[in-house]
């Protein structure tokens, strides 16, 4: 166990849900499926106002190369496209379904064979055809991740199963309730990149699942269950690498350049329902959490659900619930209102009640370098802080704010509580936005 420099060990408040088995949530009468549910181009309607469909069906193509299909997740009428909230922050095109409660599905499935002579270009193929993205919150198309660039070879599967922010457990629940299939579809995205070998890296203090998934894994040699250490942000691809294979890579190089693919244990398992059912990605396991919620649990929940719908099932919003979170408290994205949707990328739901949430004043940083101590990715994090917070951006991007996790290690250890991760954000998205201008200017 190769432990990565900075990082924390904050709470885990993981107690509440831990033995909390996955339950179907109830069919919701109504679904709003955003068209961007992944990183890269928005997903394209094929479906109008007034079309009746089924439960799987495709309702929205890939965009583009780096995108993502979209299924229906009940079958019902479409009785609407148009921008709706969304848990990114605004309102974004989606296609609204209202449920006729019969959840039909679709009849038409694709054949696949056997599956232990389907080639690589086939296990891509219907990868992509289901609309799967990472699950463990970052939402990159996986069939783009497993066509590694020419010349590339990839040696190396991590399955990441360390889950380490705070309050989520459906990944552990995953591994704990289907370990079998979790394997089934490692050995899928193995054959997919032509690995030699996959890595379960799963964090120490989950012994159930490091148990469940080496009983999964026995038969195999060419699989290993890794422990790695109770630290965030481990689950991280170039610190869980860190951990597991030991390399430090550069921070200007892709784990694909080094011939490791990382997924997500969740995404494994939809890539066996997908490759071995044909089950398009329409569902996932979601974890409601928080002392704001009267009876957390991890759901499977159908995508399009509204947070207000879920929550009502998890036994009410406490009346002094002052903050709902998608995902965990560090990397999460604060909601402002119930009606946004569970999205592909949705791992948690974490209400905070009152009590809890503390909107402190930001004051001068004293230069402590707590922060720079604990980034993770060994930045320059309080200079680029206060380039940040002043407007000099090109100075931020001179201190490699590029190579920022968004983690929001620094935020966590500040004793003059900067918003440390909303300057690396706003930095970021500023020279994203002057890179585009420059690139608009030359024709390119």
């Amino acid at each position: 166990m190769t432990a990565f420099k900075g990082g924390l060990h904050p709470p885990y408040y993981k107690e509440a849900t831990r033995e909390r088995e996955i339950r179907p949530a109830a069919l919701p009468k109504l679904v709003r499926l955003p068209l961007q549910q992944h990183i890269g181009a928005p997903a394209k309607s094929v479906v109008e106002v007034g079309q009746h469909v089924k439960r799987g069906q495709l309702i929205a193509e890939a965009g583009g190369y780096v995108s993502a299909a979209v299924h229906a997740s009940v079958s019902g009428k479409v009785t609407a496209i148009r921008p709706l909230p969304h848990p990114f922050g605004s309102k974004l095109p989606a296609i609204e379904i209202e449920s006729d409660t019969w959840d039909t599905p679709l009849e038409e499935t694709v054949s696949i064979g056997d599956v232990e002579s389907l080639t690589p270009d086939q296990i891509i193929e219907a990868v992509h055809r289901a609309g799967i993205v990472g699950m463990g919150g970052a939402a990159f198309p996986t069939h783009v991740k497993l066509k590694p660039p020419k010349g590339v070879t990839i040696h190396t599967l991590i399955l990441n199963g360390a889950e380490c922010e705070p309050y989520l457990t459906c990944d552990f629940r995953v591994m704990i309730e289907r370990p079998d299939d979790v394997v089934a579809g490692a050995r899928l995205l193995q054959k997919a990149v032509s690995a030699k070998r996959i890595v379960i890296g799963i964090e120490a203090n989950k012994e159930e699942a490091i148990e469940t998934m080496s009983e999964a894994a026995g038969d195999f040699s060419d699989i290993a269950v890794e422990s790695v250490e109770v630290k965030y942000p481990q689950g991280s691809e170039l610190q869980l690498i860190k951990a597991l294979a030991g390399i430090e890579l550069p921070k200007s190089k892709l784990p694909l350049e080094a011939g490791f693919v990382v997924q997500n244990v969740v995404t494994a398992l939809a890539v066996f329902e997908a490759v071995t059912k044909g089950k398009p990605l329409y569902e996932r396991v979601v974890t409601v959490s928080g002392d704001g919620v009267k009876e957390p649990g991890n759901f499977l929940v159908r995508l399009g659900t509204s947070f207000g719908e879920l929550l009502e099932q998890a036994g009410a919003v406490a009346e002094d619930a002052a903050k709902v979170i998608m995902g965990g408290p560090m990397m999460g994205l604060a909601q402002h209102t119930y009606e946004v949707p569970v999205i592909k990328g949705t791992s948690g739901i974490v209400v905070f009640r009152e009590e809890e949430v503390e909107i402190a004043e930001a004051l001068a940083c004293i230069r402590c370098a707590r922060c720079e101590t604990r980034c993770p990715a060994g930045l320059a994090t309080a200079r680029i802080g206060l380039a940040a917070e002043f407007g000099k951006f090109e100075i931020a991007e001179a201190l490699k704010v590029m190579e920022c996790i968004e983690c929001g290690c620094c935020s966590y250890v500040c004793p003059s509580k900067r918003p440390m991760t909303h300057y690396m954000k706003a930095a970021k998205a500023e020279i994203m936005r002057k890179r585009q201008r420059e690139k608009a200017a030359s024709g390119e």
